[in-house]
């Protein structure tokens, strides 16, 4: 049995995957926005998996203080971390930005997943082979760091494409400085039938499993390999935008970050 931690768990490709590995009799750890999805969640993950060893963690990643709280609770929670999926996501939303001025995307999608990862790094490095997966995507932009401190605004598109491509340079150098934790980005596949694509596109692609799929291989199998980037469109891995390989650029992004989360 392995202790499993996936974000954004309440819908989508991130539902399924903990579906898959509960009916495979791990702990899984459910992370939702709302207290009431959160509870049916995981009631039936636990029914249609016929497993107990679900929990849910509550909190809004547009909220860091809300993130600090939630890894407080998996740090009282759970043993260790084996696999740590950071799936949760944003796209589309009715507020473009968090209190502080910094857009919506690049806190939920970034920032939030930056903050839980280092303060439940602790947990991480109990198991014997830990993972981060964290969820990228095809769309890749230079990041802004006046748009990171919230003193510049974005698109909705160009503020994904960037939190996505923070996300990535964030993973190569957390693979780098954490050697023995496993971290891969992955862009999961195009427009999925999720939530998420219907939302903004009003149409999808691929089924959702080819996501699944993929998170699966990378979380439980020898698929995953360190300090790279796997793009599902293409079927293998890959080069990520060049900023994910510059460490000036990593170095300045991190620092910032770490001014930032709480």
């Amino acid at each position: 049995m392995k202790y499993i931690l996936i974000t954004g768990s309440t819908d989508g490709i991130g539902k399924l995957l903990a579906l898959r590995l509960a009916k495979e009799g791990h702990f899984v750890g459910v992370h939702g926005r709302t207290e009431a999805k959160l509870k049916a969640t995981v009631t039936a993950i636990k029914e249609q998996s016929n497993n107990e060893n679900i929990i849910g963690f509550l909190a809004d990643f547009s909220d860091l203080a809300d993130v600090k709280k939630m890894a407080a609770d998996v740090i009282e929670t759970m043993p260790k971390i084996d696999v740590l999926v950071n799936n949760a996501g944003i796209l589309t939303s009715k507020v473009d930005t968090i209190p502080s001025g910094i857009d919506i995307r690049l806190a939920v999608n970034y920032l939030a997943p930056y903050q839980l990862t280092n303060t439940v790094l602790s947990l991480l490095k109990k198991a014997d082979a830990p993972r981060v997966v964290n969820l990228s995507s095809a769309a890749q932009s230079p990041v802004s760091l006046l748009a990171l401190e919230g003193k510049t605004h974005l698109g909705t598109n160009e503020a994904y494409a960037q939190s996505k491509l923070a996300l990535t340079m964030w993973s190569f150098d957390l693979a780098a400085k954490e050697p023995n934790v496993l971290v891969v980005a992955v862009n999961p596949g195009s427009l999925l039938n999720t939530k998420m694509a219907h939302e903004a596109y009003g149409q999808h692609w691929s089924p959702a499993e080819k996501g699944v799929d993929i998170l699966y291989g990378l979380s439980m199998t020898d698929k995953a390999k360190t300090a790279s980037y796997f793009d599902n469109d293409k079927g293998g891995y890959s080069q990520a935008h060049p900023d994910a390989y510059n460490s000036r650029k990593i170095e300045e992004l991190i620092a910032l970050s770490d001014t930032i989360t709480l």
